[in-house]
């Protein structure tokens, strides 16, 4: 199992509402919980190393943080204005399926355009600028659950 699929069980968890869920195969055992309060989920991710030896070796365990963006290195992003997301919810970056996105890197944005929509208990929430510039950078892939006052996009305002 690759990281990618590791971070897809994630956010499916995180988006069903269970509160625990193990995933046990041939060489690796995975647990992840999520708490009531925000859907955080804790993963417990152990993987067994290869019998080498006759004696039972006790398998390594590892903490894995769900994927949450970098923080922008400060002397390179100073200059642009951080977007964040005002709820907790899931990012969305077209209004339906079959619609295009919303903005794309290197959009012109005025103040009050929509740039995305962060589904929150069944509820679609626009999302609106409250500058105007070019978006530089898009900090969240579509699909994904997003926390509150977590950075969504980078704007250059100039």
């Amino acid at each position: 199992m690759d990281l990618k699929e590791i971070q897809n069980l994630i956010k499916f968890v995180s988006n069903s509402g269970v509160a625990e869920v193990k995933l046990e195969m041939d060489d690796i055992k995975i647990t992840i919980r999520t708490t009531l309060e925000g859907n955080t989920p804790e993963i417990t991710y152990l993987q067994q190393a290869p019998a080498q030896h006759a004696l039972p070796q006790a398998a390594p365990q590892q903490q894995i943080a769900p994927s949450a963006p970098a923080a922008p290195a400060a002397d390179e992003n100073s200059k642009y204005i951080t977007i964040k997301s005002p709820i907790i919810g899931t990012f969305y970056r077209k209004p339906a399926p079959d619609k295009p996105m919303f903005v794309e890197v290197g959009t012109s944005i005025s103040k009050g355009d929509v740039l995305c929509v962060i589904e929150a208990m069944k509820l679609f929430n626009e999302i609106e600028s409250e500058v105007s510039g070019k978006i530089v950078k898009i900090l969240v892939d579509d699909s994904s659950p997003v926390e509150f006052d977590q950075p969504l996009f980078l704007v250059d305002p100039s």
